[in-house]
């Protein structure tokens, strides 16, 4: 099962044509995280899914949510899990999907967005890492976990950064334009604006520890200023 979760990040850093993709072509599972969900609905779009403490809402907008969502799921303001993470927890162990990828968490409040990469790292969600996607409008990042991988281009994204979140040993990045052998760090280190040799030619990427993000990247209005 796909799923597609919509935070309450800010709106013109989602994919200009999320609405109408996902209005023509629905995942098993769509969910909206607090005032995510009335970004849904405002778009006439109803999730399965809505969850949070909900206090970014007025009241009428969360009454049209109760009435509208099938399953409705409550935390308190004061809480030892974020409203994402109770998100992830609810998709991966109650409605068991094999892959999601997040909306709306990047983007405005720099400490809302630490919190939702920072999740990976905690053990608790670090198992779920390679199957979260986290997208906006540049970027999609992706996880991994120790081992061998094949990482694939994808279109219209020109740049690839490897980063390792936290310690990483004998990493390696072979067949990409700049390669890097077993290399270890006890702190991150973000290996920024790498590119596929070819637009259609994986590069290998391996590490005995650690966790890494790939991060498809690509500009926007670049020379907007010049």
């Amino acid at each position: 099962m796909k799923g597609i979760s919509l935070l309450g990040g800010p709106v013109d850093l989602i994919p200009a044509d999320f609405f109408e993709n996902i209005s023509h072509n629905r995942p098993d599972l769509l969910v909206g995280v607090d005032r995510g969900a009335w970004f849904l609905l405002e778009k006439g779009i109803v999730p399965n899914l809505a969850i949070g403490d909900f206090d970014s809402l007025k009241k009428k907008e969360l009454t049209e949510i109760e009435a509208k969502v099938s399953d409705v799921r409550y935390s308190t303001p004061i809480k030892d899990l974020t409203d994402s993470e109770l998100m992830l927890e609810s998709c991966f162990q109650n409605y068991h999907l094999d892959n999601l990828t997040i909306l709306g968490a990047t983007g405005g409040r720099i400490d809302h967005f630490l919190v939702n990469l920072f999740t990976v790292l905690k053990p608790r969600f670090r198992s779920y890492a390679p199957r979260i996607t986290i997208q906006d409008q540049q970027n999609i990042l992706k996880f991994y976990l120790p081992g061998k991988h094949l990482i694939k281009p994808i279109a219209d994204y020109k740049y690839v950064g490897v980063i390792n979140l936290e310690a990483v040993t004998d990493l390696r990045i072979k067949d990409a334009k700049y390669e890097l052998d077993n290399f270890t760090s006890t702190y991150p280190v973000s290996f920024a604006s790498n590119e596929f040799k070819e637009v259609t030619e994986p590069f290998e990427l391996s590490f005995s520890k650690g966790l890494i993000m790939i991060d498809y990247s690509r500009d926007i209005n670049r020379f907007i200023n010049i």
